[in-house]
């Protein structure tokens, strides 16, 4: 109990309690009368008054007070008239007695007083360094806690400021991943259109070349990658959901030690002339406790562990993400280029290829031209022959004609006949070389078709691969932006 003031005349405030012990009266009444009070018999004081006297049971006497309560009673029986008078007195030796038996008694009440007083106050300043060193202990015991919680909340600041700084990090590989990504869709979709176009190539040039192959293989390759990245970013959107988890219970650890330390510390600075501090009755019966001093370090290192192992876990995943981002890209690189080669190698083939048929076709219109001069020749030549023929069937013609004996086979009827059979000969030959002639016209000139229509599709597959395919894989990603950096 802690009384308030500090003079004499100070007034002192106990506190309001029920359970406060009362006072202790000094009236005569509360002190015990150990002065036995002479007694003769038991009725002799029946007709006094109740308040001077009390009935007692006698004590056992000495072989003198025998002698004198026995000569008492004698006095008593032999004066009866004087039986108060003579009760109420003692010899010398009785005063003298009593009053050494109170002086020792007094004495031995003074020693007995004396010894409990210092007792007391021995008692009462042992208790009282023993509450000091039980309230140090205490107090040292509550510094050193709160060293405790001081150190595991560096070393959750430590940690949180890890996962955070991870955190961040794996937050912005995702966003590369996710970029590198979406930057692979225009590769597939140049691939595919490629293709596509390529289906508009016309007749013997509809093949399925190497660079059909190395468009199909293209685009396997950049679907294998977009399947691997999409796989690694479900990895990773899962290591940022565990690392959050991990510094949520990182971050509530911290808060529950905030607390403490601040309850701690308002209990360590807790003095007896504090401010609200009051009484508690049954509080040190009731114990709230959740774990014991190794649980819970051991619950803030568990944290701590599991906050390295994902923190561990994320940049190992990191590494992955990284290595992944370098090997697609290279390998789409890689087929990228080989498709341009194949484009260049096809469109130089294609090219060659229209050339030649650019040559031969020439040589062939120059060839249908001199067919076609010849075959007018032909024409000629037999038109030539008509007016030969026709003379010299008119001769024949004329010669039967002659009379009689002069209707002669001579030799002009014999050289007429060989010149008519002769230009006939020669008129049927011509017009089979002109057949011929014709013959071969009408090849070349299909031939000059089938020139002109392979022209148009060289020139189709041409236009197909250089000007559209080739243009639009100019828009491939650069190697950065296939790596996620923009």
């Amino acid at each position: 109990m802690e009384l308030i003031g500090s003079t004499r005349t100070s007034t002192y405030a106990r506190p309001k309690t029920s359970h406060f012990l009362p006072a202790i009266s000094t009236m005569a009444s509360s002190y015990r009368n150990t002065q036995l009070a002479p007694a003769f018999n038991p009725s002799a004081n029946m007709w006094r008054t109740n308040s001077y006297y009390k009935s007692t049971t006698v004590p056992s006497l000495s072989p003198i007070q025998h002698d004198t309560f026995d000569l008492v009673r004698a006095r008593t029986a032999l004066y009866p008239s004087n039986r108060t008078a003579l009760t109420a007195r003692y010899t010398p030796d009785d005063w003298y007695k009593s009053n050494h038996i109170h002086y020792r008694e007094s004495e031995s009440s003074r020693k007995s007083a004396e010894r409990l007083r210092k007792d007391t106050i021995r008692l009462i300043q042992d208790k009282e360094q023993l509450t000091r060193r039980t309230q140090e202990s205490t107090s040292k015991n509550i510094a050193d806690r709160l060293n405790d919680i001081v150190f595991w909340k560096s070393e959750l600041t430590h940690e949180i400021d890890n996962m955070v700084t991870e955190i961040a990090a794996l937050s912005e590989a995702k966003r590369r991943l996710e970029r590198a990504l979406a930057e692979t869709e225009g590769p597939v979709q140049v691939s595919r259109e490629c293709l596509f176009h390529r289906e508009k190539r016309m007749s013997i040039d509809l093949v399925h070349d190497d660079v059909e192959k190395a468009l199909i293989k293209e685009v396997e390759v950049v679907k294998s990658c977009q399947e691997k990245m999409r796989r690694l970013l479900d990895r990773a959107i899962a290591q940022l959901a565990s690392n959050r988890a991990a510094q949520h219970e990182l971050e509530k650890d911290m808060s529950d030690k905030v607390t403490a330390q601040r309850i701690d510390d308002k209990c360590h600075h807790l003095r007896n002339t504090s401010d609200g501090i009051s009484y508690y009755r049954g509080i040190d019966r009731l114990d709230h406790s959740v774990s014991l001093p190794d649980s819970w370090s051991k619950f803030t290192d568990d944290n701590i562990l599991l906050s390295q192992s994902q923190r561990a876990a994320s940049h190992k995943l990191r590494d992955e993400m990284e290595i992944l981002l370098n090997a697609t890209s290279s390998e789409m690189w890689n087929q990228f280029n080989s498709v341009n080669v194949a484009f260049t190698t096809r469109v130089s083939e294609t090219a060659d290829a229209k050339n030649s048929l650019h040559a031969h076709l020439a040589k062939t219109l120059q060839e249908i031209f001199q067919t076609e001069m010849l075959v007018e020749s032909l024409q000629k030549a037999i038109r030539d022959k008509e007016w030969p023929l026709k003379v010299a069937q008119t001769r024949l013609e004329e010669r039967t004609r002659r009379p009689n004996v002069e209707l002669c086979r001579d030799n002009p009827y014999h050289r007429l006949v060989n010149e008519v059979r002769e230009i006939e000969d020669t008129i049927h030959k011509l017009q089979e070389r002109l057949m011929e002639a014709e013959a071969t016209l009408q090849t070349l000139v299909k031939t000059k078709i089938t020139l002109e229509h392979d022209l148009s599709i060289k020139a189709n597959s041409l236009f197909l691969d250089q000007e559209k395919c080739m243009s639009m894989r100019k828009s491939f990603p650069s190697m950065p932006r296939l790596v996620g950096y923009t």
